[in-house]
């Protein structure tokens, strides 16, 4: 097993971005990844290896991440994210059917929930989500597009039936 600050150098610059695009503000993705990496150091003799060291860390970040949103549903102005261009969340944000899109996402099992919300909200790359999962780039590229074919059929099932 890697040593903490070996680990530290090899993955920081990863987990700073994959932190970024999750919460899209550049100082409270540092503050997380700083976070992140002492929460890590804590606990490394407890770290077991069953995952990448990666996948470890952007776990940590990520629930981190989840518990500071519980704890302040909104972030005061200086913490808000930079404005950028609309993306596909955004979309589906705009329509008529967003909590529509939002129940069929949640009714996709794991790790395709996931692996959509990494690459569409999220906006990492294939090889990125590869590596938080400890998978090849093939494989993040498939389950991304089983997921958007099994949205697809969820979608065109239930809004039929409503129409």
């Amino acid at each position: 097993m890697q040593d903490f600050e070996q680990s530290y150098r090899e993955y920081e610059r990863m987990v700073h971005a994959f932190l970024l695009r999750l919460c899209g503000n550049e100082s409270l993705a540092e503050e997380l990844t700083q976070e992140t990496f002492y929460q890590a150091l804590k606990h490394w003799k407890e770290f077991r290896g069953e995952s990448n060291v990666s996948t470890w860390l952007c776990t940590i970040g990520k629930r981190l991440y989840l518990n500071c949103l519980r704890r302040q549903p909104t972030l005061p102005l200086e913490q808000a994210p930079e404005p950028r261009a609309p993306d596909i969340a955004e979309a589906i944000a705009d329509s008529d059917r967003m909590m529509d899109a939002h129940r069929l996402l949640h009714r996709l099992p794991e790790p395709f929930r996931e692996v959509f919300t990494l690459r569409t909200f999220g906006e990492l790359s294939h090889g990125q989500i590869a590596s938080l999962f400890g998978k090849s780039e093939s494989w993040a590229r498939v389950t991304y597009y089983r997921a958007r074919q099994m949205l697809s059929h969820m979608a065109k099932e239930e809004w039929n039936d409503e129409g």
